[in-house]
């Protein structure tokens, strides 16, 4: 192909043309996009939009012949495929026509089809065959305004734990002892306490700030050292002291609290049973009160009734014990009774009988064991009374008559500790990111030319595809977990019922999204990935569990589901449940009208990118889903079903019903912050990143979406191209997107990630 076989016109258009039919970007709903450049250009004769216009024919597509001249045509310019460009294809388009004609002239139309069609060129290296200059990633936006962006109102606190975790203390490190891996982390933790980040969230009078917010930062950035530590620190200041500071009244407070806060007092939460996991209200170990000691006796009255998987359990000098608290021979429920383990020579209390509970497949730091309590004596006043109480003559009191409100109350305080697993395991999954996306954009492998170095593995679609949402997915965590608890931490908000259901949902999507993520990590580093130094193996095992401690993620979800069906109450009777229905009709049927066949198969850009689309697909989705639940309950409990029985019956619609809840709440918290930013390009990147979020979340149940006719086969097909488009387009910024989280340098010590 010669130079003269095109006007000197049209030679700006060849690139584009020849990225368009060798990749098939151009789809029915966008060719309107380039023809409408074509039409702006006014540099352009008759003959030349002529031409140009029939090259965008889908039914009659240009010869492979002209494909090569094409081809040929951009090779022998000699130009360069330049990464760093801010339009690379328009830049390149544009050295080539000057080679051939001596033009400066940038055409912004091209600039205009390399927006309109998201073209990142960062892999046609090959169907040029040109030179490429690489880069690892664009300097368009800045790590450090992401990470002030993020840190908000914290930028301070996290800035000052950021550079408190660079002593040597924090080193990270291959432990193969846990004796001796657990004294480190205990180090760690009472290092932390003396600087005052144990006793962060609790009052002033005790050592803290009341900062819970501020808190529970500390588990993401803690994650960057070692899960071992992120959940001794939980256990001993989050579990330990926060059933003391919420569960307990000030006569707990003022003996306990600043002792804890300043690990002076270790202790534990004794919460779950071997034989009764999730089921709280069914734990077996008791509390009887006898009127004549004036004292507590704890007692574990069955083989499977001991405490299990407790936290601390070898360190510790105090419990917080979950027991049934019977007072008169009438059980009362299940409440929170500290119970000394050890004395001062950490020899255990007479009774007291505790087990290690051994290796474990990670968070080897962390001192579980197995508690048995044998008739051992406690004084009244050890129980946490904020919510019952046994007064002086003996009696049982509570402010709160319902039993099962009572309980729910008291778990509900609790709820902090769920954001804070959720948020440690974010912060996993931000490490491995971090991790497997610094390694690609470095490591180079395979390529079709001996000529040309091997491409970076971030420049394959399909590396990015795998790793960009969830980069993504991270950003829309990090702000949902940030309004989650703020809103916990509302104290004008006192009913923490709406928040418990919001958290339950979270937890159990973000925690499973965290191991998905670093499994993807561990994979897309190949065998780099699978070797401990590079600090994703640590992190598989760590995070794995979070799956289900602070609450098992399938019963979180139930509950989740519950809330959302009977207004955030507990529990169902037969009789109640004719009022929710109606309820629940009249909010959810008028919204459930047949889908326009029309908006079911819309696929331009305009329309996949808006919030609009995102948001109405996650609210069908949700509403359908309760509503039908509704139903399919409704009809059992027709035919004479209990209603637990019912609820048993449709768990699996639960399920569904609780991650939709979830995702909605988290894309649309989401959209009300980037709503709120200022204008400018950060804005403009947090909302691309929000289109990435709801579109992988769409295209991972279009088989829901399909099912129900929301979306057609062609909607569906586009919704996954713009997908990739997406990850494209991001490529260039997703150095800058994981330096975004702020991830100190002395912490990413994985030597693949440097």
């Amino acid at each position: 192909m010669k130079k003269h076989d095109y006007s000197l016109r049209i030679l700006p258009y060849i690139p584009f043309f020849y990225v368009i039919w060798s990749d098939d970007l151009l789809s029915a709903s966008e060719t309107n996009v380039v023809r409408k450049a074509i039409e702006n250009d006014d540099t352009l004769t008759k003959e030349d939009v002529k031409l140009l216009s029939g090259w965008l024919q889908r039914d009659n597509p240009p010869a492979d012949s002209e494909l090569k001249g094409w081809k040929h045509l951009v090779h022998n310019s000699e130009v360069k495929l330049i990464e760093s460009d801010t339009y690379p294809l328009s830049s390149l388009s544009q050295r080539m026509a000057s080679y051939y004609q001596s033009d400066d002239t940038f055409n912004e139309q091209l600039k205009q089809i390399e927006i309109n069609l998201g073209i990142q060129p960062n892999h046609y290296n090959h169907l040029f065959d040109v030179e490429v200059e690489h880069e690892t990633t664009s300097d368009h936006y800045n790590a450090k305004e992401l990470d002030l962006i993020l840190k908000g109102k914290h930028a301070a606190l996290i800035d000052r734990f950021r550079t408190d975790l660079d002593d040597p203390l924090f080193t990270w490190d291959i432990h193969r002892n846990k004796e001796a891996f657990r004294e480190i982390v205990l180090k760690q933790v009472r290092f932390l306490a003396e600087r005052g980040y144990g006793a962060l969230a609790y009052p002033e009078a005790y050592g803290g700030t009341a900062d819970m917010e501020g808190y529970a930062y500390m588990f993401e950035n803690m994650m960057y050292v070692d899960g071992s530590l992120t959940i001794k620190f939980g256990v001993q200041f989050g579990l330990f002291g926060g059933s003391i500071q919420k569960l307990g009244t000030e006569k707990h407070h003022d003996t306990y609290l600043k002792e804890t806060g300043e690990a002076n007092l270790l202790g534990c939460f004794a919460m779950t049973e071997t034989g009764h996991g999730s089921n709280v209200r069914g734990v077996k170990t008791t509390a009887t009160y006898d009127a004549e000691s004036d004292q507590i006796i704890i007692h574990t009255p069955g083989a499977n009734d001991n405490k299990e998987y407790i936290g601390n359990a070898l360190h510790s000098k105090m419990a917080s014990v979950f027991a049934q608290l019977i007072v008169d021979g009438k059980n009362q429920g299940v409440h929170a009774i500290l119970v000394p383990l050890r004395n001062e020579q950490h020899e255990l209390m007479p009774g007291v009988k505790i087990e290690d509970n051994g290796y474990k497949l990670g968070l080897n730091g962390v001192d579980n064991g197995k508690i048995w309590f044998n008739q051992v004596a406690v004084p009244r006043a050890n129980l946490l009374n904020k919510y019952g109480d046994i007064r002086d003559d003996g009696s049982y009191h509570s402010a709160i008559k319902n039993p099962n409100k009572r309980f729910f109350t008291m778990l509900g305080t609790l709820v902090g500790g769920r954001i804070c697993v959720a948020r440690a395991g974010l912060g996993g999954a931000k490490m491995a990111l971090a991790v497997a996306i610094k390694h690609a954009l470095k490591r180079r492998q395979f390529n079709d030319s001996i000529k040309i170095q091997e491409d970076l593995l971030m420049d394959y679609p399909t590396h990015q595809l795998r790793l960009t949402p969830l980069v993504a997915n991270a950003y829309v965590y990090h702000v949902t977990l940030d309004k989650m608890m703020e809103d916990y931490c509302d104290e004008s908000q006192p009913d923490k019922r709406v928040i418990e259901t919001q958290v339950a949902g979270l937890k159990s999507i973000i925690t499973w999204y965290a191991n998905d993520t670093i499994q993807e990590c561990r994979e897309a580093c190949g065998g780099k990935g699978y070797l401990i130094e590079n600090r994703i193996a640590d992190l598989k095992g760590d995070v794995d569990i979070f799956t289900t401690f602070e609450g098992d993620n399938t019963v979180l979800l139930l509950l989740a589901a519950k809330g959302v069906l009977s207004d955030f109450k507990a529990e169902f009777n037969s009789a109640g449940f004719s009022a929710v229905l109606k309820l629940l009709g009249s909010q959810l049927s008028d919204k459930l009208a047949t889908i326009n066949p029309l908006y079911a198969n819309k696929v331009d850009s305009e329309h996949l990118y808006n919030q609009k689309f995102h948001k109405h697909a996650f609210d069908y989705r949700t509403r359908r889903l309760t509503y039908t639940l509704a139903m399919r309950i409704r009809s059992y409990i027709k035919k004479g079903m209990p209603s637990y029985q019912a609820f048993m019956k449709v768990q699996t619609h639960l399920i569904a019903l609780g991650k939709a809840y979830a995702a909605e709440l988290a894309y649309t918290t989401y959209c009300d912050y980037v709503e709120a930013m200022p204008d400018g390009k950060n804005k403009t990147l947090f909302e691309k990143l929000g289109a990435l979020h709801a579109l992988y979340e769409i295209r991972k149940d279009a088989e829901w979406f399909l099912e129900q006719g929301y979306i057609g086969g062609t909607k569906s097909k586009a919704i996954r191209q713009r997908v990739e488009r997406l990850c494209t387009e991001l490529r260039p910024h997703l150095g800058v997107l994981v330096d975004g989280w702020g991830i100190p340098d002395h912490c990413l010590s994985a030597p693949i990630a440097n």
